[in-house]
């Protein structure tokens, strides 16, 4: 009895030596890069791109409402290690959360290197700005250059040279692009989010950059950040500014 016991207990681990192996090959079966994996595991980034990202910047990198990342020219102004912290820590008093776990987000450090490392090697064209002189990323990087603080005064002239060609007189919107002072816009965007949509434009939604507002007469750092100042002047609960009545640059 004892031997035909034993006898049956090395037929059944013979039998599960021989067919565990194969159940990998079954049909139907997911193969090892289907299974599930825990968040903090996954190391792909189209995955990691697609749960976190593509909401707001769009599938493929642009076509969002958030800053296209598939932006060459956005790629070159900013540098890895800023992609990192935006992507870790968020923008305060804006819609990009913080990812990183260590603020409270899902990310590991190694997953927002993927990101950071995927966007670079799909989207970026660094060859393209060899002898391009990128504007200062930050207002704190323009004043360290020589530029002075930005100054809505001066920003609202800026606005009719460069912008009211497209997004009419006092920027509630013309016959090219939409409102850029509507509060509640305003109001969901950072200072840096709206200096970097200055400089960069939505090349997805056809804005130029800095370089090509108008024909030969690229934007200099002190008009962006002048620019920059007269928007954020007319957030809700600040003292609003119209722009002065000069003549409208022409393309």
């Amino acid at each position: 009895m004892i031997v035909r016991r034993r006898r049956t207990v090395l037929l059944i681990t013979i039998v599960l030596v021989v067919l565990v192996p194969a159940c990998d090959w079954m049909p139907g079966r997911p193969t090892p890069a289907e299974r599930w994996k825990p968040k903090s595991e996954i190391k792909d980034f189209n995955q990691l791109y697609a749960q976190n990202c593509s909401g707001c910047h769009g599938a493929n990198g642009g076509q969002g409402a958030a800053q296209p990342l598939n932006d060459p020219v956005y790629l070159a102004l900013v540098s890895d290690e800023k992609l990192r912290q935006t992507t870790a820590h968020g923008v305060p008093s804006s819609l990009m959360p913080a990812y990183a776990e260590s603020a409270g987000g899902t990310l590991t450090s190694a997953q927002i290197d993927v990101l950071v490392a995927g966007m670079r090697s799909r989207w970026a064209r660094p060859n393209e700005f060899n002898n391009v002189g990128l504007p200062p990323y930050s207002i704190e990087d323009a004043i360290a250059k020589g530029s002075g603080p930005g100054n809505p005064d001066r920003g609202a002239t800026v606005y009719k040279t460069y912008c009211a060609q497209c997004h009419g007189e006092e920027g509630r919107g013309g016959e090219k692009a939409g409102s850029i002072v509507d509060p509640n816009f305003l109001a969901l965007v950072s200072d840096q989010s709206l200096r970097t949509t200055v400089i960069t434009g939505r090349p997805d939604m056809k804005k130029p950059d800095w370089r090509s507002n108008l024909d030969g007469q690229a934007m200099t750092p002190q008009q962006i950040s002048d620019v920059v100042a007269w928007l954020a002047s007319l957030r809700p609960g600040t003292e609003a500014k119209t722009p002065p009545e000069v003549k409208t640059a022409r393309r």
